[in-house]
């Protein structure tokens, strides 16, 4: 995948980050996947639990080093180390080389029914907030305790933007839909670009994106639920909303994260 030069292994000299502009607390650089080292670090990772305020104090990373902050944790019942998430690189390509109609077109055809024919791109509207404003406040929401998310760490991550974090690490948390997540990637872009949206967590099969411009009426809502159902038909076929204009309106409507979860 084509990638901006990694900046981790200067934090094995500097662990503070200091020569990159940083100043981070103790953390640990991984560079496990499935078939071991990868020979450079894919992400630093904090040693200790997040705190509210901590994502947005490290959003500087992105410009001074090209790293881009993402929590990392768990279930309840699922593994919450990336070192144990089968991370797999090599399977990524890069989300560039995607479109991302092109890419939802072909999986709502592998996914929907056979007379429902792909709707096409969902219209942003306005945005309601700062989409790095949303992010913090979203993360904010995961952590300290008071969310689902087990042990919650931040992260940070060689990335060009939010939306290629996961084909960045080789994540495979929705390899039952494809091995390669960089067309998902391409989607994540779209949706940056689109409602603001920002990559803020990662478990070993869950994707937790903030939304700066979410759709304001129904009609909106289920456009893009369309959208997601392509991205991610498990978020309805192994729900309990039972149809798309149930799962826009109490999922999407409105909404500040969106969540996917790969069966």
């Amino acid at each position: 995948m084509a990638t901006l030069p990694n900046q981790l292994p200067m934090l094995a000299a500097d662990p503070t980050g200091r020569s990159l502009g940083l100043d981070l607390p103790p953390g640990t650089l991984l560079d496990t996947t499935i078939e071991g080292s990868w020979g450079e670090p894919l992400l630093w990772r904090a040693d200790a639990p997040a705190a509210p305020g901590d994502w947005l104090r490290l959003t500087s990373a992105r410009r001074t080093a090209g790293l881009h902050p993402v929590l990392i944790g768990g279930r309840a019942h699922s593994e919450p180390h990336p070192d144990k998430w089968e991370l797999d690189p090599d399977l990524a390509s890069y989300p560039g080389d995607h479109d991302a109609e092109e890419v939802l077109a072909e999986l709502w055809e592998d996914s929907a029914q056979e007379d429902s024919d792909w709707p096409g791109l969902a219209t942003a509207g306005p945005p309601a907030a700062d989409p790095d404003a949303r992010a913090a406040e979203v993360t904010d929401s995961l952590v300290g305790g008071t969310g689902w998310l087990k042990e919650p760490r931040l992260a940070l991550v060689p990335a060009r933007r939010s939306a290629d974090i996961p084909a960045a690490i080789g994540w495979c948390g929705s390899v039952n839909l494809t091995n390669d997540v960089a067309p998902l990637c391409a989607v994540l872009r779209s949706w940056e670009d689109r409602f603001g949206i920002r990559v803020v967590a990662l478990t070993f099969d869950e994707l937790v994106v903030s939304v700066a411009a979410p759709p304001r009426t129904l009609a909106e809502a289920e456009a893009i639920a369309a959208e997601h159902y392509a991205f991610c038909p498990d978020n309805i076929d192994q729900s309990s909303h039972g149809s798309l204009r149930a799962y826009a309106e109490r999922e999407v409507l409105g909404a500040h994260a969106w969540q996917f979860w790969w069966d």
